[in-house]
Parts: C-alpha cells; sequence; structure tokens
C-alpha cells in the first residue's frame, strides 16, 4: 500500500463506497479506494462460474434501482462502457395453472392485465409515479423534511404498512400473486411494517425506469464506476484486506463501506463505549442461497410472457408466499420457496456461447443456513417450466457461508446489509442525527447499512460522502 497521505481514504469498492469514492473526488480531494479481492465491485461481480463462455452474475442481476439513483444518473457513466438493456417485459409471475401476471414498462398495459383489479392498481401506483421525480432523492435518502411534504405524506401512507394489509386492495389472485412477490424482495414476513414499501418502489420504478440489466455482466457497471474515478484523479488499490485503522495511510476522513461488524472489527478502539453498544445491538436478516446454471436452450416456461421477462418470481399465490417467507424468517425451509430468477442472456448474447443460455436464482433461507436448496428452488422451476431440468449442463451454488466468505458484508448471506424492519429502516446502523456518523469525528460508515438499505443504487455512498465533506473538509 502506498505511504501517501490522503484527503480520504473509502475501504470497501462495492457500490456505495464506489460512489463515495467517486463524491469525494468530484469535490477535488485526493481519494485513496482499497478493496480486498482482487477486482473492484463487491456484489457487482461477473464470473464464469459453471462452463467457460458461460458468464454469470456472481451477485446482483437486475438493476431498477442503478437505473434510478440520482446519483448514478448523474454520472457519464456511459462513456465508459456502462449499457443498460432493457428486456420487452420487466418482471412476469406465473402460476401453477399456466396462467400469469405481467409487470410491464408501461403502468396502464400492466393494470389492464389484472382484471377486476386495475383500478385498484392505477390508484396504488399511479400517484406514486407521478411524484416520482420529486420524490425519489428522499426516498433513497436519509430521514429529513423531504423536498416534497405532500407527495412524500401520500406515499407514506402507503409504504409503512404490511404488504398483507395492503393487499386487501386486490381481490384476483394475480394482483395478489403479483404484488406477493414485489414485496418478497424486503426478505422480511409479508406481515411486517413497511414491506409494502420494498412492493411500491419495485413496481414504480418498473414504470419509470424500467427493471434493466447491464451489457456484459453486472461487473461492467463497477467497472465504469471505477474507470470513472480514475479519470478523475482517484487511486484505487485491490488485494488490500482492511483489519485496523492502523493499516491505513494517514487522512482526514475515512469511509467505511462495511456492516457494522466489520466496523467494530476495523475500528472497534477508536469508537465510544456507548456507540459499540448501539453497534453490537444491530440484527442482520434472512440469508440467501443462490444458484447460477448453464444452459443447453432457454428455460422452457409455460407462458410466453415469462420467455419475454427478464426477472420472474416463482411462488404461486400469495398466500404460498407469504407462508414461505414466514417460515424461513422463523427458520424453517420451506418445500417450496419463493425463488427471484433471471435469464439475462435472452437479452444479452455475451453471456452464454451460441444458442445456449445462463439463469441465475435464488431463495431466502435462515440467517446462516448451510442447507443445500438446490433440488427445492429446481422443483419451483421446474413446476412453472417442465423440462427445465433437462437443460441444465452445469450449475453453480452458494450457501450462505459461501456469499459471505466472497462478500463479508452479506453476514450470514444477509444481501441488504441488515433487517430494513422499522426498527432499522431509518435508524440504521444506530439512532443518531447522522447515521454516517460515527462516534469517532472523522470515522464514516457509507454501506448498505445505513439509509437508504440494500440495493444497487450508491445512495448510501453518496449521502455519507456529502456527510464527510460537509462535517471534516467544509464543503457543503
Amino acid at each position: 500500500m502506498s505511504s501517501k497521505d490522503y484527503d480520504a481514504v473509502v475501504v470497501g469498492s462495492g457500490p456505495n463506497g464506489l460512489a463515495a469514492a467517486i463524491t469525494l473526488q468530484q469535490e477535488g480531494l485526493s481519494v485513496l479506494l482499497l478493496e480486498a479481492k482482487e477486482e473492484t465491485g463487491g456484489g457487482l461481480r461477473s464470473k464464469a462460474l459453471t462452463l467457460p463462455g458461460y458468464l454469470h452474475d456472481v451477485c446482483s442481476a437486475i438493476h431498477p434501482m442503478a437505473a434510478a439513483s440520482p446519483f448514478f444518473r448523474s454520472l457519464p457513466l456511459g462513456a465508459y462502457g456502462l449499457e443498460f438493456i432493457q428486456p420487452p417485459l420487466p418482471a412476469a409471475h406465473p402460476f401453477e395453472d399456466g396462467s400469469v401476471a405481467v409487470l410491464h414498462r408501461s403502468l396502464p398495459e400492466t393494470a389492464s392485465g389484472l382484471g377486476v383489479d386495475a383500478a385498484a392498481y392505477r390508484r396504488l401506483v399511479a400517484p406514486v409515479a407521478k411524484s416520482w421525480d420529486g420524490m425519489i432523492g428522499d426516498i433513497l435518502g436519509p430521514l429529513a423534511f423531504p423536498a416534497h411534504p405532500l407527495d412524500m405524506a401520500a406515499f407514506g401512507l402507503k409504504a409503512l404498512p404490511s404488504a398483507l394489509w395492503l393487499s386487501r386492495r386486490f381481490r384476483t389472485r394475480e394482483a395478489r400473486g403479483l404484488w406477493a412477490g414485489m414485496a418478497a424482495h424486503s426478505q422480511m414476513p409479508l406481515s411486517g411494517a413497511v414491506t409494502a414499501a420494498i412492493g411500491l418502489v419495485l413496481m414504480t420504478a418498473a414504470h419509470t425506469g424500467g427493471w434493466p440489466l447491464v451489457r456484459g455482466g453486472s461487473g461492467a457497471l463497477a467497472q465504469a464506476l471505477t474507470g470513472y474515478f480514475t479519470a478523475l484523479g482517484g487511486k484505487t488499490e485491490t488485494g488490500v484486506c482492511v483489519k485496523s485503522l492502523n493499516e491505513l495511510p494517514p487522512a482526514r476522513a475515512v469511509l467505511l463501506d462495511v456492516t457494522p461488524r466489520q466496523l467494530l472489527q476495523i475500528a472497534g478502539e477508536r469508537l465510544s463505549p456507548f456507540y459499540r453498544r448501539q453497534l453490537q445491538g444491530y440484527r442482520y436478516g434472512m440469508g440467501v442461497f443462490k444458484i447460477d446454471w448453464a444452459l443447453d436452450g432457454p428455460i422452457p416456461f409455460r407462458s410466453a410472457a415469462c420467455r419475454q421477462a427478464g426477472t420472474v418470481h416463482l411462488g404461486n399465490t400469495l398466500e404460498e408466499i407469504a407462508a414461505s417467507e414466514h417460515l424461513t424468517w422463523k427458520g424453517g425451509h420451506p418445500e417450496r420457496p419463493f425463488v427471484l430468477l433471471a435469464q439475462q442472456s435472452l437479452f444479452d448474447p455475451s453471456r452464454a456461447p451460441a444458442g445456449k443460455h445462463t439463469a441465475w436464482a435464488y431463495c431466502h433461507v435462515p440467517h446462516g443456513s448451510l442447507k443445500d436448496m438446490t433440488v427445492p428452488i429446481e422443483q419451483q422451476v421446474e413446476r412453472f417450466a417442465p423440462g427445465f431440468r433437462d437443460r441444465v449442463l452445469a450449475r453453480h451454488t452458494l450457501h450462505t457461508a459461501q456469499l459471505e466468505a466472497y462478500n463479508p458484508n452479506y453476514i450470514g448471506g444477509d444481501i441488504n446489509g441488515g433487517v430494513s424492519d422499522l426498527g432499522q429502516l431509518f435508524t440504521r446502523p444506530t439512532l443518531r442525527l447522522s447515521p454516517y456518523r460515527t462516534s469517532a469525528g472523522d470515522i464514516y460508515i457509507c454501506s448498505s447499512s445505513t439509509p437508504p438499505g440494500g440495493g444497487v443504487h450508491g445512495m448510501c455512498g453518496y449521502h455519507a460522502a456529502r456527510r464527510a465533506l460537509k462535517d471534516v473538509f467544509g464543503i457543503s
């Protein structure tokens, strides 16, 4: 590691670490970005996990929040190789009888496919979509007085309840199932408060910016962010695993793209006893079990709509999904887990050899579970796509411990950086005037364990960097 002094050091190069480093460098500071792995990206990496020529997204795959992110949208990432691909359909939700509910880019088209629930869907989502551009900065930010208070108040009335409570707006199996699949991205029981917020944000994101994937793999987004940071004059060093602040070169500010557990390990001796106790009480949530497949052909879904969707939610009815997520939250392993599946190679031929395909999927599992969920996941795919298993050429799996070894921020397999319930949605990682400040004046936390939480949007890093710029460097 260089012995040169820097204005700021950022530890961890996931999307939030990259966003923090860029934000600081844009202000003319000298910034060093350190990454433990041999390449930047965190959850934004793509590798040949199965067979030669098959490119898989190791973690994140579909990027509605990257497309929505005010910070990412402000950057010239296209000049550094980033290209989003919009599948014909953002998402599809098949049912066991072969029917399907579809999330279209068009809000009216989505509503019209929901039969008698068309009006209810428009009443739920249309006002949010109409106010989206004005609200997105507040939605993807820390708790503060909003720029558009009336719009945010209306959004909050819909977002704060549980997904199950809000589902009472819908009468049809199709609308209820589609809604449940969206809300289940929260990695919490659908009976929990604020799970409605996740479903509402994801549906609105589809209608305003789509659910794109990245041409050439999600790693291309990390490469574009890294390229822009370097072009600004920033310096990146990979293969540097930071275990203590004493290993860092002198700097006026240190920003850590880590969760509370690593923050305690790296900087604990600099933190106050009270703040350490707060961090020790931080709660992590359900983990995931992930599979990547190399396929001899596309997944043979019964529904034509599923064959046009970048994302497919496999869980059948709202009742089945709610029961699956509740059991997982309580420490069980459902026989029919809710499966989130992406099929990038249908729309990006760079992902597989000609005529072949890849697929990506995961289900939720109890925190720290080591159970192999390959069979239940593949049975769920086969349930909606008979003949799927005949097309599997190779598979690669990751249980929660392997995910955490790959990315230490995935504690117990929790890809969201901690539970996002009402107790930790606005006060993650602790209840403080600024969630990004630690008790040490020059140390900040900038990971998804801060607002607005999980997802590839970079806004945790952006807001943490803006806080450090104001506190340490006097730059507003």
